[in-house]
């Protein structure tokens, strides 16, 4: 329960600050949500500053990298990082010593951008790739020196397609554990190459990866599946939006039977967590009550919640057993030291948005601390 303390004019938050032992152990219940930051370098290797982000982040009980991508045609922004090639392998390296060297822990968010592209981009010869040949709608994609440009049609993946990309994928997850960290996100979710299988808006094939919920869900199901195979069931999450709107992808009919199955098929695979987003805090419609239920009840690993969270929200949620875990994203840009700010009822310092994006540490690695 939440204890409020009249004389301290303080809140103990029980459950969001306390343990986590089980199934894996971390030092309290805030998750660093994704968050993309574009300060990889031009060759989409990371850099020494990203390194002391996260580190400066690690007081958090799990961190989740921003979307990095799996192979080269899933590079979508300007900046993002890869874990498709050893040089880029090498460079996470020194992302996770600085986040063990505190106790942290960390996962890669594994991120394929699908039709979310642009060739400007990307690394020479690589391609924009899509279930089906339909531009992302009322989306654009800025380009470093040249600014927001208009998305291109994507190519229709073939078979041949998918397969490699369920392939980069497990090779991608195999990059992640000798860069040291502690597990994978496969990342479903917001508008990008796994949730534009699953959407009918964005996936027209009438083949074995089209139609009905089971085919839209068979290549995410196929990447879970091979990546647990490769790496071990307790290092593999997911990331999942029902009901989001992003990238030109949005609700659609027949969502509460495609989440239902996914959540089955899921747990048969026994991954260690389903985070599930909220979008409500960015104008979209609010996560389905019944989908968040429905999941919570039919998946029986970690549950971790996303989405306009703060230290109040999160220990209520909490507290009603509605998820084990609390992700925080825009708090934990300016707030390197979030969880003690949490501990110490300290007031939150506001991020510049002007510098959310950009290359450099400014609005990086310059935001102080409480010591």
């Amino acid at each position: 329960m939440v204890i409020f303390h009249p004389s301290l004019k303080t809140i103990e938050y029980m459950k969001l600050l306390s343990p986590l032992k089980r199934p894996i152990d971390l030092l309290n219940k805030v998750v660093m949500a994704p968050m993309t930051r574009c300060r990889a370098s031009q060759e989409h290797i990371p850099t020494d500053i990203m390194a002391t982000y996260y580190g400066q982040r690690s007081g958090a009980g799990l961190i989740i990298t921003e979307g990095t991508a799996p192979s080269a045609n899933g590079i979508g922004y300007a900046r993002i990082p890869g874990i498709y090639n050893a040089a880029q392998t090498a460079a996470w390296q020194k992302v996770t010593d600085a986040v063990h060297k505190n106790g942290g822990k960390i996962f890669v968010q594994l991120m394929h951008t699908g039709r979310v592209s642009h060739p400007k981009n990307m690394p020479e010869h690589a391609i924009i790739v899509a279930p089906s040949p339909i531009a992302p709608e009322d989306t654009k994609m800025y380009v470093d020196g040249e600014g927001e440009l208009e998305i291109p049609e994507p190519k229709e993946m073939t078979l041949d397609d998918i397969s490699l990309a369920v392939s980069e994928y497990v090779s991608a997850a195999e990059n992640a554990i000798k860069a040291g960290f502690d597990g994978v996100e496969l990342h479903a979710a917001n508008g990008y190459l796994l949730e534009q299988f699953i959407n009918t808006g964005a996936n027209k094939r009438t083949d074995q990866y089209g139609g009905s919920h089971e085919n839209r869900a068979r290549i995410v199901l196929e990447i879970a599946e091979k990546t647990i195979k490769a790496i071990g069931a307790e290092k593999v999450g997911i990331r999942l939006s029902p009901n989001g709107a992003f990238n030109g992808v949005g609700p659609f009919e027949g969502q509460k039977e495609t989440f239902d199955y996914l959540a089955e098929k899921l747990n048969d695979l026994e991954l260690v967590y389903v985070h599930l987003v909220n979008h409500e805090s960015m104008g979209a419609l609010p996560l389905p009550d019944d989908i968040r239920e429905s999941i919570r009840e039919k998946f029986n690993g970690l549950l971790i919640l996303s989405g306009g969270y703060d230290k109040e929200s999160a220990e209520a949620d909490l507290q009603e057993n509605k998820g084990d875990l609390i992700a925080f994203g825009r708090p934990y840009v300016a707030n390197p030291d979030l969880v003690e700010r949490f501990e110490k009822d300290a007031e939150l310092q506001e991020p510049n948005q002007d510098l959310l994006y950009t290359p450099g540490k400014e609005g990086y690695i310059d935001y102080p601390t409480l010591s």
